[in-house]
């Protein structure tokens, strides 16, 4: 078939397809302890809070109607959009109402219309790029750009603490904002890594791009107000030229597809014109059922009593089965802050990350090659070759079993070489 350069760039080896098909692929295997995507646990509470909502729709004909037989608008349901602005305002003091807020079909869809907004070709045959300005980061960034070239990234100073853990920090000294860059894009908490910038980190970044005229965007989509996967100190932040980008997907709900842009009027007017162009309307079974729970102060009940100690409890269990299984190995463990992942650094690694995958997945173990996670970085680096990201989201037994099983593997490469 003879493709576009559109159709050929999204159906060559883009890592989150790779990650994607690969999952698939494992699960259709069957007995595979699956410890490399993105999907959250099944939270009892959760479901039952999200069944009740349900019923309710169903219960009611009218409400059913909305749901399945009526196009909202371009931004979104006008009742979430009040019910989200309303929280915001209350929890945050952010000045922000209806006209700042546009929903998608999912955040990975609201990345690519916004990264491809602000970055690539211009009118005037200039071109522009995203910076990261800290890899790590979100391997569904990697592949989200129009063009060639279309990601800065900036190596992090790394921080040890301790024998077996460690954190990176932005190097500000190292970035370097000039006429090519569209905007700056950091993920609060940090996927892969669990890693949350400090509101010094935010507040420097905020600074840097506003001295540039140029929008950050602070991707939240395990962070505040919702799910609230943050175990450390951090405060949210928006102003006019922020862009703030929210999810329904691990408050337990991925397969609603339901992203969440905050921004300013006229950013907010632009993704809602390309929405209405590519979508025709946002999706509303995730804004159905999650409104009424964010006007109730549920959504936030849930979120700060329910998914926050669970996902922390699950963190702080496997750290424990980890010091133990890693016992005389050189590794070391991203100090995990949020989230739902362990970002493993094994320093000199024998073999590559894809290598250590692929002998992980012949053991029935699924985990995620780190070196997927440094777009817009020269491949010169070691470390992106000595890292793996791991999800401790599922069935516990089977993640502390999976722990030992990458144990007992690097161990082996260590110890033969190879």
């Amino acid at each position: 078939m003879n493709l576009s350069n559109f159709g050929k760039k999204f159906s060559g080896d883009a890592g989150i397809l790779s990650l994607m098909d690969d999952l698939g692929n494992a699960l259709a295997q069957g007995g595979m302890i699956m410890m490399g995507g993105g999907n959250p646990g099944h939270i009892p509470e959760v479901q039952e809070a999200v069944k009740t909502q349900l019923q309710a729709i169903i219960d009611d004909e009218d409400e059913l109607r909305k749901l399945v037989g009526i196009y909202d608008p371009p931004k979104g349901k006008g009742v979430f959009l009040e019910a989200l602005a309303d929280l915001l305002h209350q929890q945050f003091g952010w000045k922000v109402g209806p006209e700042n807020i546009c929903l998608t079909n999912g955040s990975q869809a609201a990345f690519f219309i916004l990264f491809n907004m602000l970055a690539g070709r211009y009118p005037d045959g200039s071109s522009k790029k995203i910076l990261l300005p800290m890899a790590p980061e979100y391997i569904g960034y990697a592949d989200l750009g129009l063009c060639s070239d279309f990601f800065v990234s900036v190596k992090p100073r790394i921080e040890e603490r301790g024998e077996h853990r460690f954190k990176y920090r932005v190097d500000f000294d190292q970035i370097v904002v000039d006429d090519d860059i569209g905007a700056l894009c950091v993920s609060r908490p940090t996927n892969p890594t669990g890693n949350v910038l400090t509101d010094e980190e935010i507040q420097g970044l905020v600074e840097l791009a506003e001295k540039h005229a140029i929008p950050l965007i602070i991707d939240s989509a395990y962070g505040i107000p919702f799910p609230g996967m943050i175990y450390t100190q951090a405060s949210p932040f928006w102003n006019e030229n922020v862009i703030v980008s929210m999810s329904l997907s691990k408050f337990g709900l991925p397969a609603v597809r339901t992203g969440i842009i905050i921004a300013n009027k006229e950013i907010v007017d632009v993704l809602s014109g390309i929405n209405s162009v590519a979508n025709l309307a946002p999706g509303s079974f995730g804004a159905m059922l999650t409104a009424p729970l964010m006007q109730s102060g549920e959504m936030l009940r849930l979120s700060n009593e329910v998914i926050k100690p669970y996902y922390q409890g699950k963190m702080e269990r496997v750290l424990d089965v980890i010091d133990q299984a890693f016992a005389g190995c050189p590794y070391k463990v991203h100090v995990p802050e949020g989230a739902m992942f362990l970002w493993f650094w094994f320093p000199g690694l024998p073999v590559s990350s894809q290598v250590l995958y692929e002998r992980l997945k012949a053991r029935k173990v699924v985990v995620v090659s780190g070196h997927y996670f440094f777009p817009g970085l020269d491949a010169d680096w070691p470390h992106m070759q000595e890292c793996i990201r791991v999800n401790y989201s599922q069935e516990e037994s089977d993640v502390h079993r999976g722990i030992q099983i990458i144990a007992d593997e690097v161990k082996k490469i260590y110890q033969e070489g190879r």
